[in-house]
Order: C-alpha cells, then sequence, then structure tokens
C-alpha cells in the first residue's frame, strides 16, 4: 500500500490555501455557494490541465474512477458533470 502523498497532492501543497482566499475575495466566488467551493474547482482544473482532459465527461469519468482518493488529492466534494458545468458557466474567470 502506498505511504507518501500522490504526485498532485504535493504540487496543490505549494499553493498557499489562505492566498488563494485572498484572490477569490474580491470577486465574491464563493458568496451563496454551500459545496462545490471555488478552490474544489481549482484543484479540478488543474487536474485537468496535468492529466490532458478534454471534455466535461472526461473529467467526470477520470475524477469519478478516483473517488475514494479525491479527498487525498485535496478535494473536499465530489465532482459532478453540472456542479462543474455551472461553476465554470457562473463564476468569473478572473479568479
Amino acid at each position: 500500500m502506498n505511504t507518501g502523498k500522490a504526485v498532485f497532492a504535493q504540487l496543490m501543497e505549494w499553493i498557499h490555501p489562505e492566498q488563494f482566499r485572498r484572490c477569490v475575495l474580491p470577486y465574491e466566488g464563493n458568496n451563496k455557494v454551500r459545496e462545490f467551493l471555488c478552490w474544489d474547482q481549482f484543484l479540478a482544473m488543474a487536474f485537468v490541465q496535468i492529466t490532458s482532459r478534454e471534455s466535461l465527461a472526461d473529467i467526470e469519468i477520470c475524477l469519478r474512477s478516483r473517488r475514494d482518493q479525491l479527498y487525498h488529492l485535496g478535494f473536499r466534494s465530489s465532482v459532478a458533470h453540472s456542479t462543474l458545468a455551472d461553476a465554470n458557466r457562473n463564476r468569473d474567470w478572473r479568479i
């Protein structure tokens, strides 16, 4: 059994959560959001870039195949096709 951290989790350690929150605050990205926060959206989009995914369905399938490891990768909630699409459509792109 693997006892170390995943490579993706090690890469995301370089991003300080407080600095990320300060970037999100001016654009009110987490206002009126209960589950899929900007941090989870950022992790999903970073995962997409690293793994070269091309569509929302491809992203969802890949992340759902690793559902038991999402928490260890840094995700706080599950990633669904509609949730990710809504977040990408409604949130300010400057975040």
